[in-house]
């Protein structure tokens, strides 16, 4: 034991990221009930950070903070504020003020255009990023796949969280929970090798553990929607 009273470790968490496009509080109240509408199983009361890149000043930043607390969003930090004055605003308010990773830096505009190549006739099929988790997922944890499905190749602890906006794969005991078609995707699909979920859901459409049928209980199995419904059947 240390003879410390604290120790400082550090650590990642994986948070959904809220980009203001429009600085009027009822807009963005009723655009982010909407949003959490969809899947309110995950979102509801949910940390996020709030991006302001996109908003103008003048900015009324009380009313906006009231505007996404009053739907239920936890507001943990506020990043790309560029305006002096709303940091000094947002700073009163006693929030964080974070850096979403490295800015790029422009690329330098060619001397000379390249011509084009001559057009080629085929089929081109567009590529569809996956999210890969090889390591374990521990209590806690919340990993998030935008626009794209989530496959993680060792086992969700209980209390850890997957959400993907496709579909979500887990080849290791699944205890956690799991939330596929995020965005409402109602196509997307829950494949699990061994099925002890806390809670599943696809496009807000959930089952807790104990609706859970005991035959499929720690068996592999695969869930998706049909006319509105979760069904379940054997991961073949």
């Amino acid at each position: 034991m240390s003879n410390t009273p604290i120790e400082l470790k550090g650590s990642s968490f994986t948070l959904s990221v809220v980009h203001l496009h429009d600085a009027k509080p009822e807009v963005i109240r009723q655009a982010l009930q909407d949003k959490i509408a969809q899947a309110p199983a995950f979102l509801k009361h949910a940390p996020v950070v709030v991006n302001v890149s996109d908003l103008q000043a003048p900015i009324n930043w009380r009313q906006l903070q009231q505007a996404v607390a009053s739907t239920g969003l936890r507001i943990v930090g506020i990043s790309g504020c560029k305006d002096e004055q709303l940091k000094a605003e947002i700073d009163r308010a006693g929030l964080p003020l974070l850096t979403e990773g490295k800015e790029k830096a422009p690329r330098p505009a060619p001397q000379e255009a390249a011509p084009p190549p001559p057009p080629v006739e085929q089929t081109v099929t567009p590529l569809t990023k996956t999210r890969l988790i090889d390591l374990p997922v521990r209590s806690g944890q919340r990993i998030y796949a935008p626009n794209c499905d989530l496959i993680v190749t060792n086992h969700v602890s209980a209390g850890a969280e997957l959400i993907a906006d496709g579909n979500i794969h887990v080849y290791g005991m699944m205890r956690g929970r799991a939330l596929a078609g995020a965005s409402g995707d109602r196509e997307a699909q829950i494949f699990c090798t061994h099925l002890t979920a806390e809670l599943v859901s696809i496009a807000g459409v959930y089952w807790l553990s104990d609706k859970l049928p005991a035959e499929f209980y720690g068996k592999a199995a695969r869930l998706r929607l049909a006319e509105n419904a979760l069904t379940i059947e054997p991961l073949n």
